[in-house]
């Protein structure tokens, strides 16, 4: 094969597309499993949808723009993929400390989500800018993440009752 050629087609957009959420997805994984072996906490578990809303600067850029509706579907769809984290995700409690209790569904549950993530970048990579798609998908992220946090946080306070009546 052609080197140039082969250059040409791993800088395409489709490929990167494709390529850097998986490593992310990979990234994740790993995150999750460090994550476990130490004790949540509030601050642990607000402040990741902090530190991901930086990302909105992304649409000071005008062409990262697209219609609100479209916007407003990404967030939906958002908040229905975070539903089987929601579900998935279960504390313990250890002595004194509260941890998530590692799930292998998570493995699943990521995979089936960048699964649909790439089935949905290949229905509508024509349809949209590179940048548009990215903050699609940025929003889509988001609202999962946000969804999901704000779940574990009411989880993680029922039990912090719970375990302080006991």
């Amino acid at each position: 094969m052609d080197l140039n050629l082969l250059l040409s087609w791993l800088n395409s957009s489709s490929v990167v597309g494709l390529v850097i959420p998986l490593i992310m997805a990979v990234g994740v994984i790993f995150l999750r499993m460090r994550r476990a072996r130490k004790p949540v906490s509030v601050k642990s578990i607000i402040l990741p949808p902090f530190f991901m809303a930086t990302g909105f600067a992304m649409f000071l850029f005008p062409g990262a723009a697209t219609s609100p509706m479209y916007e407003a579907i990404a967030l939906l769809l958002g908040v229905l993929f975070s539903i089987p984290l929601i579900i998935s995700s279960r504390f313990e409690v250890i002595g004194q400390d509260i941890y998530l209790k590692p799930s292998p569904l998570l493995f699943i549950i990521l995979g089936g989500l960048l699964v649909v993530r790439i089935i949905i970048k290949l229905l509508i990579n024509d349809s949209f800018t590179t940048i548009q798609t990215a903050g699609l998908f940025f929003v889509l992220a988001f609202g999962m993440l946000v969804s999901w946090r704000v779940a574990m946080l009411y989880n993680y306070r029922q039990l912090v009752k719970k375990v302080l009546r006991a």
